[in-house]
């Protein structure tokens, strides 16, 4: 193996792009380190940025509400702080640790090397979790949505959203003054939502239907019809649909991470209090992390990424310090 040039080595190196990622590579600009950046995607900001850029958030502190493509730019703005590299549409396939403070890292356009890694892809390669009706797939594009783009998209249609969580939830309610009329499909009679977002939707003209399913999906070129059923009256019915976005969570696989020799726990990494792996010099944010008292929420992972960084650091210079002051008495530009 050729060795590197001191000058193709950076600090750290950033696996994943999402928003983890992203205040991960700000950070290393705080702590005076060089970072790089790389996702498999062809723009920064992961799921967010990918699936639902209009949906609304509501837990990042500091924000009432923010929009996930708004969060995005404005990481990308607080991250362009410092010079940090970015490569995107780049797959990282392997990760090998040469020596203490040397990891190559391999994709599937290059080479690239640092001193530590930080992997910060979110729950991994990801696809909405489809609908097992026979004639779903034959309507995905033609009215059947995984995830929403444009609500102007949606302006004076009759929708139905399918789902119980949070993103069912807050889809209705954004749509509600967009949309002819929201219809809420629940297969079950209690949310997994936010409880406040649930009160919200209680309030709302949404139409909510619980312990509700559908039954068969009809229409010419496009969805036109759905039938479905209460398992509690025992009843059957159609209803109007020139929508339907469904919203039953994602499929996710931890992909090549899984070869990599990491300490693997039900489809997450698994880490100590420092954000590091079982790989001394490999360390870990986000909802790809797990520990005992684990949250996979955005806010959470802003907090892991600093807990990462300020370690990695220490792992690259054993004499600098883990915790490097407030941020108000640092100066840059």
């Amino acid at each position: 193996m050729n060795q590197p040039r001191e000058n193709e080595i950076v600090d750290m190196i950033i696996i994943g792009g999402g928003p983890t990622g992203m205040f991960a590579g700000f950070y290393a600009g705080m702590r005076q380190a060089s970072a790089k950046i790389i996702d498999s995607m062809p723009q920064l900001g992961g799921q967010l940025a990918a699936l639902y850029p209009e949906k609304k958030i509501f837990d990042v502190a500091g924000f009432p509400n923010v929009t996930a493509q708004g969060l995005v730019d404005r990481l990308e703005r607080q991250m362009s702080v410092f010079p940090i590299q970015v490569r995107l549409e780049e797959k990282v396939l392997q990760v090998f640790k040469e020596e203490e403070r040397l990891f190559r890292i391999v994709t599937d356009k290059g080479v690239h090397w640092g001193r530590s890694v930080i992997i910060a892809g979110g729950v991994g390669a990801f696809e909405p979790r489809k609908m097992d009706l026979p004639e779903a797939a034959d309507y995905a594009g033609r009215g059947i949505h995984y995830f929403i783009r444009d609500l102007k998209a949606f302006a004076g249609q009759e929708v139905v959203v399918c789902g119980g969580g949070d993103s069912a939830v807050d889809w209705s309610l954004m749509l509600e003054g967009v949309a002819k009329r929201v219809t809420l499909i629940h297969r079950r009679d209690k949310f997994r939502a936010h409880e406040h977002s649930v009160d919200r939707l209680m309030k709302s003209s949404v139409n909510v239907l619980t312990s509700t399913d559908i039954l068969q999906i009809r229409g010419d070129d496009r969805v036109r019809e759905l039938t479905i059923a209460s398992s509690l009256k025992g009843e059957e019915w159609q209803i109007p649909c020139d929508s339907l976005i469904v919203n039953y969570g994602f499929v996710s696989s931890l992909g090549p991470v899984a070869e990599w020799g990491l300490d693997i726990q039900q489809g997450s990494i698994r880490v100590d209090t420092r954000m590091e792996t079982n790989i001394p010099g490999i360390f870990a944010a986000g909802d790809i992390t797990t520990y005992p008292g684990k949250l996979k929420l955005i806010a959470v992972g802003f907090g892991e990424a600093p807990t990462a960084i300020n370690n990695a650091k220490v792992y690259i210079d054993p004499q600098s310090k883990l915790y490097p002051g407030h941020s108000s008495h640092m100066k840059f530009n």
